[in-house]
């Protein structure tokens, strides 16, 4: 069977831009190309349903303005910025919500599009895609909140936080997180076991009201959770399911949940068997919940905002000069790995402003066995075969970028579908196009610009691939199997190139349909005998071990940790799943900047034989046992909390 050709990019209904027009897709989110060439499909936008009202979007400004020079620039009409980023002076990062305005102004406003180097786009489903409560305006001074943290602060940006479980209490039983921020803002909310058809705003007398300067979420002060508890506490114990229900917290109801296991892990009390009395079980805490759509979404690809607003959000309720610890244990595996990625750079950029107050945490991914990364060297006139099994059943999309360093202009990129003999035209560089199905529905896409927003460094080719299944008549689904993707080097020098498959897996206690594709080749080693878990130089397979790793944690200032098991030989001393130090295949041939080892280590495997290690569960005096790099990289927290 033979494949058609490529379809041409459409002009975006959203942005108005013709991306199929001469270098329109250069230093753009393809995630944005994509998600216009499918009509936001892959954010649950159904056929016929009208598109987003906004864009949630996080920007890079230019290196000499500033996030108060975008906002003189525009107008709340069509661009709305939380006033929260108007408390770092000299910051050149920040979320915003557009509407097509902002594009129609980007290409005729020659001083708006001085000020922007570039952006991208964020989660746009419910209230993300609604307008910002009281948004910056020309005038707005700097707002800080109320009853600002100081000395040692502990930051966490997580999924289910429960906030009255007796680990996250001081001596008197009060509350420790002393500023809670949900980003989530309706009872129907697309959380785990839910699937709403219809979603009632949260009652801010229940939920809290919605921090000023962010704009939307609900924020619980720790006056108002202790007053919760006090009213919810029987015989001096709080029902915790019973405040948690007051409060429309119905998620923390649940007997285990990532967010409060890694809570513990940073600042907990330890258990009856490893005891903790240290600075960090006794700090005051700030905690984000992440919006459960995000959590739904382990791809990732759109936490940059929520990240970055919860991050902006811990600085504001922090007094100057407090010294203040963020862990975020979450992560994705596609991006540049080189520190370049927007939310990389924004991190990297408040911790030099903070200048030695602000330390961020991450893990550093649960891959490394997952056959997600590819990594070769393309010698002129010669081409390599990736074969990327994209599972049956799979509800989401999937996504493969591929990365190439400067001066890779040569390289051709050709896809073969399941099941058919003849590739699709291979596409050159600064182009793009749509592989559709009889009805016109997009079924893969492929974006390969010269340069992307995606990182400052060489460029990416997107692959994206619609699901394979849905239960939904109306949805476009592709073929199951493998997909070959060839690239071949016409030029006359060599070139190199990564491949990463984007996270597509499912988090704890959901059923979103998720399914991790991964890479193929019959020379890598799955057998499972020692040294088989690792690289080694005379590997010929491309797919690689090393490089696998979480890229929010690439930055030059955040700390990235990798997972050891606490008791075992010095041979089995890693947990299979992190990424180690020193890199076994650090020889290997790479692109300018990539991390491929963790700056440090911490336990998050008992033992091999027992995986994870103990934390607390959602209710007091519960333990469950979780594993991977996101139970690490909150002890790493603790310990520079405890060492400031």
């Amino acid at each position: 069977m033979s494949a058609a050709g490529w379809s041409p990019l459409p002009t975006g209904a959203f942005t108005g831009i013709h991306w199929q027009a001469p270098g329109a897709i250069d230093g753009e989110d393809p995630y944005l190309i994509w998600a216009e060439a499918n009509h936001f499909a892959g954010y649950h936008c159904k056929h016929g349903k009208p598109l987003p009202k906004w864009l949630p979007i996080v920007i890079e400004l230019t290196e000499h303005a500033d996030v108060p020079a975008l906002v003189a620039a525009s107008s709340t009409a069509w661009l709305q910025i939380p006033r929260v980023y108007l408390n770092v002076p000299g910051l050149r990062f920040c979320s915003a919500r557009v509407k097509r305005r902002f594009f129609d102004k980007l290409r005729s406003d020659a001083h708006l599009r001085g000020l922007i180097q570039r952006f991208e786009l964020g989660l746009p489903v419910g209230h993300h895609t609604h307008a910002l409560v009281d948004p910056c305006t020309p005038d707005s001074p700097p707002t800080p909140a109320q009853g600002l943290l100081s000395g040692k602060v502990l930051g966490l940006i997580d999924g289910g936080l429960a906030f009255a479980n007796d680990q996250l209490l001081n001596r008197f039983g009060l509350a420790r997180v002393k500023h809670f921020w949900r980003q989530d803002d309706t009872v129907n909310g697309n959380w785990p076991g839910n699937q709403p058809h219809h979603c009632v705003p949260l009652d801010p007398a229940r939920a809290g009201p919605t921090p000023h300067d962010m704009g939307y979420g609900h924020e619980l002060s720790a006056a108002r959770i202790d007053a919760a508890m006090m009213v919810f506490s029987r015989h001096g114990h709080v029902d915790e399911d019973a405040l948690y229900e007051h409060l429309q917290l119905w998620d923390l109801t649940r007997p285990v949940n990532h967010g409060t296991h890694v809570m513990s892990q940073a600042c907990g009390k330890g258990t009856l068997l490893h005891p903790m009395d240290d600075e960090a079980s006794r700090c005051d805490l700030v905690a984000v919940q992440l919006d459960w759509s995000n959590v739904l979404d382990t791809s990732g690809g759109a936490m940059n905002v929520s990240v970055l607003d919860g991050l902006m959000y811990i600085l504001a309720r922090c007094a100057p000069g407090a010294q203040v610890v963020v862990n975020i244990s979450w992560g994705t595996l596609a991006g540049p790995h080189d520190g370049t990625s927007v939310l990389e750079a924004a991190m990297d950029q408040l911790i030099a402003l903070y200048a030695g107050n602000l330390h961020i945490t991450v893990p550093a991914g649960n891959a490394y066995q997952s056959r997600t990364h590819a990594n070769a060297t393309l010698p002129p006139g010669e081409s390599v075969a990736l074969h990327w099994r994209v599972q049956p059943d799979d509800r989401t999309e999937s996504y493969l970028e591929i990365w190439l360093p400067d001066g890779a202009q040569s390289v051709q990129i050709g896809i073969t579908p399941p099941g058919h003999a003849q590739p699709l035209p291979a596409m050159p560089m600064d182009h793009g196009g749509l592989w559709n199905n009889a009805h016109g529905a997009p079924l893969c896409g492929l974006i390969y610009p010269t340069s992307t927003a995606l990182g400052h460094h060489g460029t990416c080719a997107l692959l994206a691939i619609a699901p394979t299944f849905s239960r939904d008549a109306t949805t476009a689904t592709t073929l199951a199997g493998s997909w070959t993707v060839t690239l071949t080097n016409t030029g006359t020098s060599a070139t190199l190139f990564d491949a990463y498959i984007e996270r597509d897996d499912v988090a704890i206690g959901q059923n979103t349909g998720a399914k991790q594709s991964y890479l193929e080749d019959r020379r890598y080693d799955t057998s499972g005998n020692i040294g088989s878990f690792v690289d080694h130089a005379s590997d010929p397979t491309p797919i690689r071990r090393s490089g696998t790793f979480n890229s929010l944690s690439t930055g030059q200032r955040t700390v990235s940790v990798g997972g050891t098991r606490e008791h075992a030989s010095p041979s089995g001393h890693f947990a299979l799943y992190s990424p180690r130090k020193p890199d076994p295949d650090a020889g290997r041939p790479q692109r300018p900047g990539v991390r491929k080892a963790p700056q440090t280590l911490k336990p998050c495997d008992d033992n091999p034989a027992l995986r994870g290690v103990l934390g607390a569960g959602s209710r007091s005096g519960s333990v469950v046992r979780l594993a991977g790099t996101s139970t690490a990289a909150p002890v790493e927290a603790r310990a520079i909390l405890n060492s400031l």
